[in-house]
């Protein structure tokens, strides 16, 4: 299967870098897609970033961790969702493997990392 399909198995697909480990990204080739499905595994040098349009929401499936959003961190475990509007810096820290639905569908042009 492919991301443009409308059924896919994430932990299929092939891990891609992102700002916060591995992303397993679903749907973000989707023709007219308003969102995107992520499969995330965050490592321990997750990096501070943030998003100019795209509204992004984390649920955790696995582990215990912290969520950084502007410089405040806020505990997370299974099943802690988190929202995160436009222009919020954020990351993850800890051992965790979460989902990601970046709305709209995720666009590498709008993941900007801070230095």
């Amino acid at each position: 299967m492919t991301s443009t399909s409308p059924v896919v198995q994430l932990d299929s697909l092939a891990a891609v870098p992102c700002p916060c480990g591995q992303a397993r990204r679903a749907f973000a080739q989707q023709p007219g897609a308003v969102a995107s499905v992520h499969l995330v595994e965050i490592c321990a040098a997750a990096k501070v970033h943030y998003h100019r349009k795209t509204t992004e929401i984390y649920v955790v499936l696995e582990g215990e961790g912290e969520i950084e959003l502007d410089g405040h961190r806020y505990p997370v475990r299974p099943l802690s969702a988190v929202y995160i509007a436009p222009g919020v810096r954020h990351r993850a820290i800890g051992d965790l493997r979460m989902i990601n639905i970046p709305v709209p569908a995720f666009d590498a042009a709008d993941e900007y990392v801070d230095i």
